[in-house]
């Protein structure tokens, strides 16, 4: 009787499981992380076999880009906040489940506002993934030496899936069809998914609040409607109505969301965070970083396309050893922090980083491979590796346990909207300096894509557009100089952690 009175409280077969090691945990969390920033980019190549095979118009195809990235950068902090509350494994499940089922609805749409729907939904679903990513990565490995390793593995992942965008897109596009750029999501996000529900372990820090909602849409239609504003500069220009209303009511709606969040008792974003000088400056400093860095790759591929006659896939190709730069310099950055901290990492990165885009403003016409795409593209993205990974880890160290989720999609939102309106403002600087042509000079959408099979897009020579992207290498030189020095002034010299 006494055994059988102790046999349903303690089973046997409902022992808890032995915990997976750290690295498997962090392996799941990058490999999420991984599938949302490659769709940033991936399907830039693919553009003009979706405008053919689904009669895109022009602002129909622009808006195979922006409507993930909008629903991306707009709904970040909620995503993030999401983790804190309800819990990070479950908002990493339903990120991936909604980004898988959208890349499957992608890929087999037949209509063009099928694709439009489908790419926005994407970009929700990794809003609520990637932060979790981070969460999951810093909450898995202890403090100190490990979790700097684990950070910058995840970085290197993350830069890894941008710079590897136009390379896999290519090859995809060129071997199948576009469709398979977003349909081959969805096998590996079914394998990730199997992979974290067997896992990843539950953990979240809510005491019981709910989502303030109020801040929840007003952050979110803010940060939309300013990226509708930037994604209007292409077509209309920066003074245009159709530019000017939505920037304005974007800066009005983010002011009404601060004075929420000020007077709430549950806030989305607790503004005493801006106070926390880790946070702060570590956030303004990728802010700056990515304005300047994010614009690398596409104006790199349009000078090798447009100039040098690259085709998409030789373009891709010539961007590898960039590619496996940030990932180096990504690795390399814990065992610099250590020995010198994570400030002057950060510094030295942006540094590396504006010797980088300085020569490459020195491109040509009839520049060689070497010395006017490999090398200088390394030292770019090498500086972008080493400068990235100190700068996440301080903004996480400055947060309590309850607020990592928000940090996370704070350090996300930042870096995001920090690149699309630094690509905004470049591609105006490249169209004004190649003869006042904004779609030639590159854009946000497809407008500056080579072969996008738009007639006139082309009509600078070659001289014209290579004097275009200089400039913009030349003023992301200055916006990275200036960048270090504020790191300097700003960033703590110490992370909480340390």
């Amino acid at each position: 009787m006494l055994e059988a009175a102790d046999t349903p409280d303690t089973p046997t077969r409902t022992s808890p499981p032995t915990a997976p090691p750290a690295w498997l945990v962090v392996a799941l969390a990058c490999a999420g992380q991984f599938l949302v920033v490659l769709d940033v980019s991936v399907v830039n190549v693919a553009l003009p076999s979706m405008r053919a095979d689904l009669g895109l118009s022009a602002q129909g195809l622009q808006w195979v880009v922006n409507a993930y990235a909008i629903a991306f950068a707009g709904f970040m902090l909620l995503g993030g906040r999401a983790g804190d509350l309800y819990g990070r494994k479950r908002m990493f499940l339903v990120g991936l489940g909604l980004f898988t089922l959208a890349s499957l609805a992608g890929g087999l749409a037949q209509q063009d506002w099928q694709l439009l729907v489908a790419r926005a939904v994407q970009g929700l679903g990794a809003a609520v993934l990637a932060p979790s990513t981070l969460t999951i990565v810093t909450a898995a490995v202890p403090e100190g030496a490990a979790r700097a390793r684990a950070i910058a593995t995840w970085t290197a992942v993350g830069a890894g899936g941008g710079a590897a965008g136009g390379l896999v897109g290519g090859v995809l596009v060129d071997v199948l069809s576009w469709r398979w750029v977003l349909l081959i999501n969805v096998p590996v996000g079914v394998l990730v998914l199997a992979g974290a529900v067997r896992w990843l372990a539950e953990s979240r820090d809510g005491d019981g609040r709910r989502l303030d909602l109020p801040g929840a849409v007003l952050v979110t239609a803010g940060l939309g409607t300013l990226a509708y504003g930037i994604s209007q500069t292409e077509a209309s220009g920066w003074t245009a109505p159709a530019t000017v209303v939505p920037l304005l009511a974007g800066l009005a709606l983010i002011g009404v969301f601060l004075v929420v969040e000020s007077h709430t008792a549950a806030p989305l974003m607790p503004l005493g965070l801006l106070r926390l000088r880790a946070v702060s400056s570590a956030n303004v400093a990728m802010f700056l970083s990515g304005s300047a860095m994010f614009c690398m790759w596409f104006f790199m591929t349009l000078y090798a396309q447009n100039v040098l006659h690259y085709t998409p896939l030789e373009a891709g190709l010539a961007l590898v050893p960039s590619s496996l730069s940030v990932i180096a310099g990504s690795k390399l950055a814990p065992r610099l922090m250590r020995a010198f901290g994570a400030r002057n990492v950060a510094v030295l990165g942006t540094l590396v980083a504006a010797v980088g885009f300085g020569w490459q403003s020195t491109l040509s016409v009839a520049g060689g491979y070497v010395t006017s795409i490999m090398v200088p593209g390394v030292l770019m993205m090498l500086g972008a590796g080493l400068g990235v990974t100190p700068l996440a880890a301080l903004a996480t160290s400055g947060a309590r346990p309850g607020e990592a989720g928000l940090v996370s999609g704070l350090v996300n939102t930042s870096r995001t909207m920090g690149g699309s309106l630094g690509l905004a403002v470049m591609s105006t600087i490249a169209a004004a300096r190649s003869a006042g042509s904004a779609g030639s000079a590159g854009s946000t959408g497809p407008a500056g894509s080579a072969g996008s099979g738009q007639p006139g897009l082309l009509a600078e020579t070659p001289q014209a557009l290579t004097e275009g992207y200089a400039l913009v290498f030349r003023t992301s030189a200055v916006v990275l100089l200036v960048g270090a020095v504020l790191m300097l002034v700003w960033l703590p010299r110490k992370s909480s952690a340390a």
